[in-house]
C-alpha cells in the first residue's frame, strides 16, 4: 500500500493532521477540500507550522522534505486517482458523508481502502454509499493523530477481513497504534472511557466534593503519570502482589461500591458548565486558545521524544 499516493479528503483540523502522518511516513499525500481556498490559505500554513514544531522537538529530521510530499488537488477525482488509501475527514453530517463516499466509490481505484475519520456517526449509516463497501471502514483518530498515535479501526457489516487486516498493517507502517473495535458502539472506545470519567468529574464538582482545578490536578499529577506508560488494567496488575487477580480479590468490593456511587448519568446543568468555563477562561482566555493549543502540542512532542528515548535506553 505504501507504493502509491494516499488522499486526504477534507483538510480541517483532523484532515491536515492526517496529512502530516502520511507525509512524515514518506508517502505522497493529495489534499482535497470542497473549499479549495482552505488548502492554500489555511491547511498548508498550519501544516508547515506543525511540521516545523516536530522538527524543533527532534521528532522529524527534514521538514521541507515532508512538506514537499503534499499535493493540493483541484478535484476529488484528481485527488483519489490511483491512490491506495483515502482518509475522509469532512464535517459530521450524514448526508454529506454519504455523498462523499458515493463519489469516492466511483472515482477511487477499486482496490483502494476508503476510511472515515468520523467520531459521531456509525460507519454502517453511510459507508454503504460507496461502490464495494467491503473495502470501507472507520479509522477514528485522536486529534491530532500526528502526535497521538491511537487509531480505532471499526469495520461495518460489509467490511472484509482483508480490508481490516490491510488497514491495520498500513496504520502500523505509518507510525500509528491501531486497535480493533470489534463491533460498532457509540463514541468508540477512547471517548466512552473519556466521557465516563468527565461525567463523574462533573458530578464531583457539581456536588461540591472538589473544584474543577483539583480534578485537573488529579489527572495531571496522579493518573496521567502512570497512564502515559501503562493502561489501567496493567496499573492494577502492577499494584498488587498477586497481579490483577489479587487486585480485584482485595479491592473488588470497593470498586463495585464506588462504581455504584458514581454518577456517570449526572444531570449537570448550564450553571455548572458556566462555572467551569469561567474557571478555565481565567487561566486561558478565549483569545489565547490557539497559543495554549500550541503549548499543549509542543509538550506532547517533548513527552513523545522523552518516551522514545527512554524506550531505547531502558527497553519498552
Amino acid at each position: 500500500m505504501t507504493g502509491r499516493a494516499v488522499a486526504c479528503v477534507g483538510v480541517g483540523n483532523v484532515g491536515r493532521a492526517w496529512a502530516i502522518v502520511f507525509a512524515r511516513a514518506g508517502l505522497t499525500v493529495r489534499l482535497f477540500d470542497c473549499a479549495a481556498a482552505s488548502i492554500e490559505q489555511r491547511a498548508l500554513p498550519a501544516i508547515r507550522q506543525s511540521v516545523n514544531d516536530l522538527a524543533a522537538a527532534q521528532l522529524i529530521e527534514d521538514p521541507e522534505r515532508v512538506l514537499s510530499r503534499l499535493e493540493p488537488a483541484a478535484s476529488l477525482a484528481a485527488a483519489v486517482a490511483n491512490v491506495s488509501y483515502v482518509q475522509e475527514s469532512v464535517r459530521e453530517d450524514l448526508a454529506v458523508k454519504r455523498a462523499v463516499f458515493d463519489q469516492l466509490g466511483r472515482f477511487a481505484p477499486s482496490d483502494a481502502i476508503l476510511a472515515s475519520s468520523t467520531s459521531a456517526i456509525a460507519g454502517s449509516r453511510f459507508l454503504d454509499a460507496a461502490t464495494h463497501p467491503e473495502r470501507c471502514l472507520v479509522a477514528h483518530p485522536v486529534n491530532p493523530p500526528y502526535l497521538i498515535p491511537l487509531v480505532e479501526i471499526c469495520p461495518t457489516p460489509w467490511t472484509t477481513p482483508d480490508t481490516l487486516a490491510h488497514c491495520t498493517a498500513f496504520m502500523k507502517q505509518v507510525g500509528q497504534e491501531p486497535i480493533h473495535v470489534q463491533r460498532e458502539v457509540p463514541g468508540f472506545i477512547l471517548n466512552r472511557l473519556q466521557y465516563t470519567l468527565v461525567a463523574e468529574a462533573l458530578h464531583l464538582v457539581g456536588e461540591g466534593y472538589c473544584s474543577a482545578e483539583d480534578v485537573d490536578k488529579v489527572l495531571k499529577h496522579g493518573l496521567a503519570l502512570r497512564w502515559a506508560l501503562i493502561g489501567p488494567f496493567e496499573v492494577a496488575h502492577l499494584n498488587a502482589t498477586g497481579g490483577f487477580q489479587g487486585f480485584v480479590d482485595n479491592l473488588g468490593s470497593m470498586m463495585r461500591a464506588v462504581a455504584k456511587d458514581a454518577r456517570t448519568d449526572y444531570q449537570w446543568g448550564p450553571d455548572l458548565a458556566t462555572k467551569i468555563h469561567r474557571t478555565l477562561t481565567q487561566k486561558t482566555p478565549l483569545d489565547r486558545l490557539s497559543a495554549r493549543q500550541a503549548w499543549r502540542d509542543r509538550r506532547i512532542m517533548a513527552l513523545r521524544k522523552h518516551l522514545s528515548d527512554a524506550a531505547q535506553r531502558l527497553g519498552d
